[in-house]
């Protein structure tokens, strides 16, 4: 039972343009019965049709569906007792058009918990056969007539059995043979259920029509029982009664057959051609002349006219509960679940228009400016070592012009300095790729920080050993790094740091090293013997100038001592002999280190033509202090150095901090235009994504009325977006991050990367696909928040939603 208690509404209330839609209506309609609403338009029929089935609210009053209300409840009581109880059949149909018949009636099943597929399909077949349109369940429903839509509308509501049909001006749409077949049905329908019928067409109302209440401005005018009409006169216009016309004119011979029916003004001019088996018709009064044959939908009917009773009504019948499995119990469910919601997604994107699939080149777009931008705000703000790291992490670096030798002597033996160094520690080496004869000339020549095997140990080793020897050292991992992006050896082969090991580094003849030992302390470092120090820098130093000191203990092997002694104590000097007489034996010489002169104290000879100047190992290191800037100190307390340096007034610095300033300094401009392109680029993705996810949207307002006005949870309304979201990002956006991916890190590859460069690091990957999902679903699922809070009638009645 339905039962309307003084129910009121207003629209556009306190406005000029006021409409009390419904005026304190009260109504009590029985279980079963056709009952239709007659009026003018805008006299509150529909509204009132809306406000039974849930679709609209009332501003005042009460309604009861079979003792529950309806009314002024939350939407989920609302939406669970409509679509339990009430199936509502619309005007223009309000399917969903690129659904097939069959699936279009199926989704109410859903919405009422039936998940059996058999029962599922047992209840639609039998509805769709009896409303005819059992033969057309395959078919879209856009591709079917006004007619058939509407079998198809009536099949939907019927299929749950519900109590309660609504029906808004079901026949508005339809030609009159289509109108009276709809009406049929209900009336069938109406046998076992309650029929709201709202209609403009009042010969339809009292002939099929138990109840008739008439409304105006909003209020019920009259209300009776129907019992007036026995009788339908309804001619239809697609039927021509052959003996209601006046004249009857018959051709006949053993040729031609004519029968010709007409009124008695009709003049009729035709020419006739017959041939090749088809019949032509020219009219020479230019009247129409249309074709009848069994596609058409004009009827010749030999008999006169008659009018329709209710016997010939009564003999269609309609009862779902004969083939229902009467043990199902109807339940408010949800129609996805979390499979069905992404395959239904999925599906829905994968049989978009042609035009709609252009949309995931918008969004593969987006998705290559998104990751561009996020690497790039990620990149603008990494510093990593290994772009400004130039040395040991661990030195400090004095700088000074001139250094007084007993100052450096004094420096070395500071409790807090574990060693010093005369410059920056930097030492240029050479590595040789002499393997094969095609690449004996093959090399690399590469930097590195000169530091002591005492400041590490085995557990700073990755790969091979510790260096125990007097030519073997320990190279770091960033070094070995960098030569396989710039250097030559991936020419023979070489394509992991490991396989270093074995080969010789050369920082000249006589300092060659066996690398024997590879750790990952993210500096720039090659660890060797203390005592090896000097040789190294001695061969720097021979490489700026034309005047070289070496220690002659690393040349006894190639030159001969010829007269006198060999330079034993410091500041002691032997010269090539043919120098013997600018240079006297046992005489100082213009030459000074640290502002003393040198004693020539003898003379030798060469097979190799030097003309060094050969010293002790002190003097050597007396000669790099001399014209050393810097000074490279490891110290065992950063802090405590800095300070007793700073206190001397000297300029200390820790040359990790001062290199990572210097390199922050460089990138800064690169950065700020980094970041500013990539912020532009992330608002224009993301203006870009909210854009077509609206338009997306928009295009979908209908179908949302739709399913919500056919009792579908708003819940599922955000499931099939999501769905279908997920399914856009992941066809669309998705490619597009992981191809640029693909292409940044390509290029960053590369043998030489400038400051620019991007690199995508896999959590800027995660991070930007996870943002680019998140971001759809909120800009996607806002606008569907926005709509479905309204109630179904209001989401119906509108085109856009801003």
């Amino acid at each position: 039972m339905l039962t309307i208690e003084k129910a009121d509404k207003y629209f556009n209330k306190g406005r000029r343009n006021q409409v009390h839609v419904i005026d304190n209506t009260s109504l009590t309609l029985p279980d079963t019965g056709l009952i239709a609403l007659l009026g003018p338009s805008g006299c509150g029929k529909t509204t009132l049709l809306n406000t039974i089935g849930g679709l609209d609210k009332l501003k005042k009053g009460k309604i009861f569906i079979n003792g529950e209300k309806i009314s002024s409840r939350c939407v989920y009581k609302v939406d669970k007792i409509r679509n339990l109880n009430v199936g509502y059949i619309f005007q223009d149909y309000k399917l969903i058009e690129e659904k097939s018949v069959y699936d279009n009636v199926a989704i109410v099943l859903k919405m009422i918990g039936l998940r059996d597929k058999l029962e599922i399909k047992k209840r639609v077949e039998y509805v769709l056969d009896r409303v005819g349109m059992l033969r057309y369940k395959r078919r879209p429903a856009n591709m079917l007539s006004g007619g058939e839509k509407q079998r198809v509308a009536i099949a939907r509501a019927i299929v749950k059995n519900p109590t309660i049909i609504l029906a808004d001006e079901p026949t508005g749409n339809l030609d009159s043979k289509n109108s009276l077949e709809i009406m049929k049905i209900l009336q069938a329908i109406s046998k076992e259920k309650l029929v709201i019928l709202v209609t403009h067409e009042q010969n339809l109302a009292r002939f099929y029509a138990n109840r008739i209440i008439e409304i105006s401005d909003g209020k019920v005018i009259k209300d009776e029982d129907n019992t007036e009409s026995l009788e339908l006169d309804y001619q239809l216009e697609s039927n021509f009664y052959l003996q209601d016309f006046d004249v009857h004119d018959v051709f006949h011979n053993e040729k031609y057959d004519i029968n010709v029916y007409s009124s008695k003004e009709d003049k009729i001019e035709l020419d006739l051609v017959v041939a090749n088996g088809n019949v032509y018709i020219k009219s020479k009064t230019k009247d129409k002349v249309e074709v009848v044959d069994e596609e058409s939908s004009i009827e010749f009917i030999n008999d006169h006219y008659k009018k329709t009773t209710k016997d010939e009504v009564d003999n269609y019948s309609f009862n779902l509960n004969n083939i229902s499995n009467n043990n199902f119990k109807k339940k408010y469910s949800s129609i996805y679940n979390p499979i069905s919601l992404i395959v239904n997604g999925f599906d829905k994107v994968l049989n978009y228009s042609f035009g709609k699939k252009l949309l995931l080149i918008g969004f593969f777009l987006a998705g290559c400016f998104m990751i561009g931008a996020s690497a790039g705000i990620y990149n603008s703000y990494q510093i990593n070592d290994k772009d400004f790291v130039e040395y040991n992490k661990n030195y400090l670096i004095l700088n000074t012009k001139n250094i007084k030798v007993n100052d450096y002597l004094e420096y070395e033996k500071y409790d807090d300095i574990n060693y010093i160094l005369p410059g920056n520690s930097t030492a240029y080496f050479r590595i040789k790729y002499d393997d094969y004869y095609q690449s004996k000339d093959l090399a690399d020549n590469y930097n590195g920080s000169v530091s002591s095997l005492s400041m590490i140990n085995e557990d700073n080793i990755i790969y091979g050993e510790m260096a125990r020897l007097e030519k073997e050292a320990v190279i770091d991992k960033m070094i070995l790094d960098n030569l396989l992006k710039v250097g030559n050896s991936k020419m023979i082969g070489i394509s992991k740091v490991e396989e270093f090991l074995g080969r010789e580094i050369e920082f000249n003849d006589y300092s060659k090293f066996k690398i024997v030992g590879i750790t990952d302390l993210e500096s720039p470092s090659i660890y060797i013997k203390e005592e090896q120090f000097l040789n190294i820098f001695a061969y720097s130093d021979f490489i700026m100038e034309e005047l070289q000191y070496f220690d002659y203990n690393l040349f006894k092997k190639d030159i001969t001592l010829t007269k006198g002694s060999w330079p034993i104590n410091d500041y002691e000097v032997i010269v090539n002999e043919t120098n013997s007489e600018e240079m006297p034996l046992n005489k100082t010489i213009d030459n000074k280190i640290n502002d003393k002169k040198l004693k020539v104290v003898g003379y030798y000879k060469t097979k190799e033509d030097y003309n060094y100047f050969f010293v002790n190992s002190n003097t050597v290191k007396y000669n790099l202090i001399r014209k050393s800037k810097d000074i490279a100190i490891y110290s065992k307390d950063k802090n405590k150095t800095i300070s007793t340096f700073v206190d001397k007034k000297m300029n200390i610095e820790d040359s990790y901090e001062t290199s990572k300033k210097e390199y922050i300094k460089e990138v800064k401009s690169v950065r700020n235009v980094s970041l500013t392109t990539s912020l532009m680029l992330l608002a224009i993705s993301l203006i870009e994504l909210y854009l077509m996810m609206r338009s997306s949207f928009l295009s979908r307002i209908k179908e949302i009325g739709i399913l919500r006005a056919i009792g579908i949870k708003r819940l599922d309304i955000y499931k099939m977006f999501f769905g279908e979201i997920i399914a856009v990002v992941t066809l669309g956006g998705i490619p597009g991050i992981i191809l640029m991916t693909y292409a940044f890190n390509k290029t960053a590859s590369n043998d030489y990367v400038d400051l620019t460069s991007i690199k995508v690091e896999p959590l800027v990957l995660i991070a930007t696909i996870i943002v680019m999902y998140l971001f759809n679903l909120i800009i996607g699922l806002l606008p569907v928040f926005n709509t479905i809070r309204k109630t179904p009638a209001s989401i119906l009645s509108r085109h856009d939603v801003e």
